[in-house]
């Protein structure tokens, strides 16, 4: 089962390539679902058919579904909020404050995941591909299981007597247990719900990300900052799709139209060119200008042909073994001394071109890259060290960021 996920700054065309790529997959004979969570639904208009909130057979092994996240609240994350309403009033707080405290920010894009999860996982199709939303919700969207998970460990840790010594504690002796325990079993299912969602969308053996862009500078940076965003939280991009890519025209031709197509397609070209020195492990693919909007499943069969040829539309893992976010080596010294030096080397493809920002918070290394943040688990040697510097390396997929430790000479000394 391989699950693909479109997204691209907004207007790139990037439904009518998730379309087209699902409409090719089911004409291989594989069971295929393509479906939208971008809250401005229009897969239905590309597929030329009347979608829902469950999948819809459009052709013989081709489906499409538009999710509503809005509809799924009440009955998803309903329960799990009343219980919390209920654990804060025995706290002695206000009922209309804890209404407003179990809101949670972006659970409408949890859910709309949660049901990409559970299509996913049904078994009825081969092949899932997912029309996201714009390229900034879509980060938030796929970054936010590992986020949730990380704020809810903290809160309410795993361990069920912990959790539920937290809430009778809070409420009093005269908690009633029964209700403090379906608390804690739903804040439970939640917390397995994040880890199967993040594991889900880690698996680069069934799920990639293909970014969909117009050869334009403006969108090119964006994309550049976008693929060094999910580098940074580990999430697979198995190609670049640059659409609407003009053809030059004939030699022959003359005029001011001739000239306009001319310098359109060059400049199409030097972006393309920048964006091919990426590397080879992300490709760049060119889709053509058509002269109609492709929309129906035959023109959007017609389309994917023209983009994938003989290759399989599903983009398949290639059995490379990815190179992993983090390698730590000892740069000087031996054990854990005052001469001893570290280097933690992330990879960041593309991170010449963003904003940086680091910041040490215990045991975690917070890293910035342009409007994207994660906190990364330092490896146990470094958590005794101090980081004494940091610098980008190399360009392109090669970019990397090398931060420098050495020993905090108070721990050290002591252990």
């Amino acid at each position: 089962m391989r699950v693909v996920l479109f997204t691209g700054k907004g207007g790139v065309g990037k439904t009518t390539l998730a379309a087209a790529t699902a409409a090719h997959v089911a004409g291989t004979g594989r069971s295929a679902l393509v479906v939208s969570t971008d809250p401005a639904h229009s897969l239905g208009d590309a597929l030329d058919a009347e979608l829902g909130a469950e999948p819809t057979e459009v052709t013989e092994n081709l489906w499409g579904a538009h999710i509503e996240a809005r509809h799924l609240l009440e009955g998803a994350w309903g329960d799990l909020q009343g219980h919390l309403r209920t654990m804060l009033a025995g706290a002695g707080v206000d009922e209309l404050v804890a209404d407003e405290l179990t809101v949670l920010p972006g659970v409408e894009d949890l859910l709309a995941l949660v049901e990409v999860q559970r299509y996913a996982e049904s078994g009825r199709f081969d092949v899932v591909v997912v029309d996201c939303g714009p390229t900034a919700e879509t980060l938030r969207l796929l970054t936010l299981p590992e986020a949730l998970s990380g704020y809810l460990e903290r809160l309410f840790p795993a361990h069920r007597r912990a959790v539920r010594g937290l809430v009778a504690g809070l409420a009093g002796a005269k908690a009633d247990g029964a209700g403090w325990d379906r608390t804690v079993d739903a804040l439970g299912v939640l917390a397995e719900q994040l880890r199967g969602l993040r594991g889900l969308l880690a698996d680069r053996s069934r799920t990639s990300i293909r970014l969909v862009l117009t050869p334009e500078r403006v969108v090119a940076a964006e994309t550049r900052r976008t693929l060094t965003a999910l580098a940074l939280h580990e999430l697979r991009v198995d190609g670049l799709l640059a659409n609407r890519v003009m053809p030059g025209p004939p030699p022959s031709l003359r005029g001011p139209a001739a000239r306009w197509l001319r310098e359109r397609a060059t400049e199409q070209q030097s972006v393309l060119a920048e964006l091919g020195e990426l590397g080879a492990d992300v490709p760049v693919t060119a889709v053509r200008y058509t002269a109609a909007e492709p929309t129906g499943v035959g023109a959007l069969r017609e389309l994917a042909l023209s983009v994938y040829g003989d290759d399989d539309p599903a983009g398949a893992a290639d059995g490379a073994p990815p190179r992993p976010l983090m390698e730590l080596r000892r740069t000087a010294g031996h054990g854990v001394s005052a001469d001893t030096e570290f280097e933690l080397d992330v990879a960041l493809p593309g991170a010449q071109d963003a904003p940086l920002d680091l910041a040490r918070v215990g045991d975690d290394m917070v890293v910035g890259i342009g409007f994207s943040r994660r906190v990364v688990s330092l490896p146990s040697v470094l958590r005794r060290c101090e980081a004494t510097g940091a610098r980008l390396e190399g360009r392109g997929s090669d970019a990397r960021l090398v931060i420098s430790f050495v020993p905090d000479p108070g721990t050290w000394m002591t252990s």
